[in-house]
């Protein structure tokens, strides 16, 4: 995880004195401030809709809640390059709207929605799943019993859901607007196609376009020290609090809420969210298709490319996930400050563009490990430097809720330590695992800059496939292969979503 900080370091050391000044010109402080400003916009708005978004699936009786529970999730599937280019195609001057509009009253009166609004709105619309799905595996965790208390001593369903049932979702939520916030720090296709300036586009700039590559060495440092600013705020956020159950007997179901005439309020909102989520860029994506079509182009579903995806995602993410684990059991169960230090160094690679970690990682290999330049593996260990927050957070959470009176009871009863956790905890961990392993997934079947340079000659994935076709502006080319990897990354999703709504749903009965 320390490589590509290592790497920004040593190319940081060889820079002029004319390099370091970059870091003192005021384009330099504005580029920070607004990606800064982007990260925390972005972030409000996907735990504005993510936490609400796990409340009425989970917790209430919102019509067709359990077909909810999947579709809202279904945005995470979709790169967010793939998802900026639908939004600028559909909504975006001279895009599909505009010239419906065209012999109309409102002919050219749509805005433009390039720059801070339209990188908001994609980025927001592309990872609001990050925060539903781990805040509705926390809320599925709960225990009633605290909010019976409240109930019972008089409070409503809305301050008892503000003053306990908020404040246990603590890790969840917060695990959830950690990885929005450094996804959105690292995100270079949809702020580009926006032509919103921030940080990512710089380095990418000064990568592609100089060669001296210190100045963007200097600029990679100083994203990853906004980056351990804000992993700082999200233990602040966390705090010290317990999460699990300390007195003795079952967990009693949780109860459905009774949404009453906020139902339908509630399913337009889950329908207006969706609509602009998912339908949107998925008919761009098809209209693309139809339109090659219809112009004598094959649509081609390159299914070698899709297996090559499957392999090297399914691959990163279960290697992903046994790395993971250990980081989590230290920050849970030994908070000291190696622990911390461990924890804190697992997030290195996930706040940096792909372009950086790949050429540390071409940069190590080649002088160190050359039997791993341009192999597979050398791919997969890229997906888990990127990657491995995701797999962290939601074994985190679960643990979180893991009273360490059960493994003290196990081994109270003979069991070792590894036998207890065996036996005891790493069911109770089943659900945290599988969210973590799914998220890796789909984010690395989405991966594009570090699966260009360090992929073998030849190895194609879907996300390379869609990338050089909408380079080339042959977007039928690209419709193809972007509707097999949303075919693919949907199936993990579904059942990922599925199976929260469907333990609800059991759980409520």
């Amino acid at each position: 995880m320390l490589l590509p900080v290592a790497y920004l370091v040593v190319r940081a050391l060889e820079a002029d004195a004319s390099s370091w000044d970059l870091i003192l010109r005021g384009r330099t402080v504005w580029l920070a401030v607004r990606s800064v400003g982007l990260a925390v916009s972005v972030t409000l708005a996907a735990a504005a809709l993510g936490v609400p978004l796990a409340w009425l699936t989970v917790r209430t009786d919102l019509p067709g809640r359990r077909i909810w529970g999947v579709v809202v999730a279904l945005p995470l599937v979709i790169p967010s390059y793939v998802g900026a280019f639908a939004l600028l195609a559909a909504l975006g001057p001279g895009g599909l709207l505009d010239a419906a509009l065209q012999d109309t009253a409102f002919a050219g009166s749509l805005p433009d929605i390039t720059g801070w609004p339209g990188a908001w709105a994609s980025l927001t619309l592309f990872t609001y799943p990050y925060v539903y799905l781990l805040v509705a595996a926390g809320m599925k965790g709960l225990d009633p019993a605290a909010e019976e208390a409240a109930r019972s001593l008089g409070r409503s369903s809305w301050a008892t859901f503000r003053s306990v049932t908020l404040p246990l979702l603590r890790p969840s939520i917060a695990a959830g607007c950690l990885l929005v916030a450094l996804y959105t720090l690292h995100d270079f296709g949809a702020v580009s196609l926006m032509r919103f300036p921030a940080f990512t586009q710089a380095i990418y700039l000064q990568y592609r376009g100089a060669f001296d590559r210190a100045p963007a060495a200097i600029l990679s440092l100083l994203l990853v020290a906004v980056a351990l600013s804000v992993l700082v705020l999200e233990h602040s956020a966390r705090g010290r609090a317990r999460y699990y159950r300390s007195g003795a007997g079952s967990r009693r179901p949780l109860r459905r809420v009774v949404l009453g005439r906020w139902k339908w309020a509630s399913f337009a909102f889950c329908s207006v969210l969706s609509l602009a989520a998912f339908v949107v860029p998925v008919g761009v994506i098809v209209f693309w298709a139809v339109r090659g079509v219809s112009e004598g182009e094959a649509v081609h579903f390159t299914w070698a490319a899709g297996l090559g995806s499957i392999l090297v995602s399914s691959t990163g993410a279960a290697v992903a996930l046994l790395a993971a684990l250990p980081v989590a059991l230290l920050a849970v169960r030994r908070p000291r400050r190696i622990a911390t230090v461990v924890e804190r160094v697992s997030y290195s690679g996930y706040a940096l563009p792909g372009i950086v970690v790949a050429l540390a990682l071409v940069f190590f290999s080649i002088n160190t490990v050359p039997l791993l330049y341009q192999s597979l593996p050398l791919v997969v260990i890229a997906y888990v430097v990127l990657f491995l927050p995701q797999a962290v957070e939601p074994l985190r959470g679960s643990l979180l809720q893991v009273g360490p009176r059960l493994e003290e009871a196990a081994r109270a009863l003979g069991k070792s330590r590894l036998g207890a956790f065996r036996a005891v905890v790493a069911p109770l961990l089943a659900k945290g695992a599988g969210a973590g392993a799914a998220l890796v997934f789909l984010t690395a079947m989405k991966e594009l800059p570090a699966t260009l340079l360090l992929r073998p000659t030849g190895f194609e994935t879907l996300a390379t496939r869609v990338w050089s076709g909408a380079a080339a502006g042959l977007y039928g080319k690209a419709a193809g292969p972007a509707l097999l990897l949303l075919a693919i990354c949907a199936v993990p999703l579904y059942f990922l979503a599925r199976v929260e709504v469907e333990e609800a749903e059991v759980e409520s009965k």
